[in-house]
């Protein structure tokens, strides 16, 4: 039997707050209610951060009664490991949280983690991914003051996992030149040749349609930037972008 793949959510903000609880009601909607979280993007903080992401997701998710099922990969050996993977089957959604999203790629990529992560997606899970997460999600980021340099950057070349390969994020994008400054003029430099650039203002999310295109959640804005032109969407816009691609992965 043939299941379409799950939709994809990319927030700017917001991973296991209350702010984010209706939109991952709506993924988890008709779907097994257990929700897996990576912290993956955040190791490089140390133990306490990655900490801090595992208690937040595991309260939010029970608090929605929802089945919390933390995946504590930090590295390319846990990556590797065949239970953190089997921790995977049945989930209904997966998300991926903050922190640095080059480590994120570096780590999970070609993994039996990543993996399992994308034939859960196929098989109907949904997949997110926040702020790290969902630059990973989609092409990927350009090298910005404070992250690693986990994989080489290259100016017109993703760097991403690719299950949006058409669209480069910037979440935090109305606060983004404030915590990194110059981050906005970076990405539009490195933005990858074919892709469309896009701003995910804090605590707003863009999750794909299954009939194309996708739905704007949140108390922000998501803006479509091209050249010197900037295209606004809110809350109940439809934008009609590149989705994600089924065959990644594999």
């Amino acid at each position: 039997m043939t299941h379409p793949a799950g939709p994809v959510a990319l927030a700017g903000s917001g991973e296991f707050l209350p702010v984010m609880e209706q939109v991952d009601g709506a993924l988890l909607q008709g779907r097994p209610p257990r929700a897996a979280f990576l912290p993956t993007a955040a190791a490089l903080e140390g133990d306490e951060r990655v900490a801090y992401w595992l208690d937040l997701g595991k309260r939010h998710y029970s608090g929605m009664g929802i089945e919390p099922v933390p995946i504590d990969v930090r590295d390319r050996a846990d990556a590797e490991d065949p239970d953190m993977a089997a921790l995977l089957q049945g989930v209904g959604l997966v998300y991926l949280s903050g922190g640095d999203p080059l480590h994120l790629t570096a780590t999970l990529q070609g993994t039996r983690v990543w993996a399992a992560v994308t034939e859960a997606w196929r098989q109907g899970a949904a997949l997110a991914g926040c702020s790290a997460g969902a630059m990973a999600l989609t092409a990927g980021a350009p090298e910005l003051p404070g992250r690693s340099e986990a994989i080489t950057v290259t100016a017109g070349q993703a760097n991403g996992l690719g299950v949006v390969a058409g669209l480069a994020v910037m979440p935090h994008f109305d606060m983004i030149d404030r915590y990194r400054p110059g981050a906005i003029e970076r990405f539009t430099e490195w933005h990858p040749t074919g892709t469309v650039l896009v701003g995910i203002e804090e605590n707003s999310v863009m999750v794909s349609r299954p009939e194309g295109g996708w739905d704007v959640y949140g108390d922000g804005a998501v803006w479509v930037l091209d050249g010197e032109e900037r295209f606004k969407a809110t809350a109940g816009d439809v934008l009609d972008l590149p989705g994600p691609e089924v065959g990644v992965g594999r």
